[in-house]
């Protein structure tokens, strides 16, 4: 059962999901709840259980967060049943997915095409879009190689643990 604590934590992170990303309030207590709750996976029930919430909420939660690639399920060996899991090993989960930005310049070229012989005033949105998509473009992968760099040495200096780690999984 969790405590008082972790479910105020997980309703923390509800409302600022919802205020930040416009996620449903679910996605983000979720979230909050997988970030603390012991043991760290959890089955569809058990959540339910613990946010006070319907497994169709959970479930819906859980589908939208696996499509984020922020959470994880697995099943181990013999269990018919799904564990659900925190999961911060791709760059989407750690907001350096660079393939929205690929898009959206894409889109902005494609407005720029539309608007080829318009005067520059008209096409102003679509070129600032562009030249803030190209500068994305170039500062995340330098950012995420930083960081890895950063994580690396603060795992080499006992600061942070391996990502297989987690609160005690291997």
């Amino acid at each position: 059962m969790p405590s008082d604590a972790e479910l105020t934590f997980a309703d923390h992170m509800g409302r600022f999901y919802a205020r930040r990303y416009g996620f449903p309030p679910m996605v983000g207590r979720l979230i909050g709840y997988l970030s603390v709750c012991d043991p760290p996976d959890q089955s569809i029930g058990e959540l339910a259980e613990a946010l006070l919430a319907s497994r169709s909420a959970i479930a819906g939660a859980v589908k939208g967060l696996e499509a984020l690639h922020v959470v994880r399920r697995s099943r181990a060996a013999g269990e018919r049943m799904d564990r659900v899991l925190i999961d911060l090993s791709s760059p989407r989960a750690m907001g350096m997915d660079i393939s929205e930005y690929e898009e959206l310049r894409e889109m902005a070229h494609e407005g720029l095409e539309v608007l080829q012989d318009a005067p520059i005033e008209r096409r102003a949105v679509l070129l600032e879009v562009c030249a803030f998509a190209d500068f994305l473009l170039e500062q995340i992968p330098r950012m995420q190689q930083e960081w890895e760099a950063r994580r690396a040495a603060m795992v080499a200096a006992g600061e942070l643990l391996h990502r297989a780690e987690y609160r005690g999984q291997r």
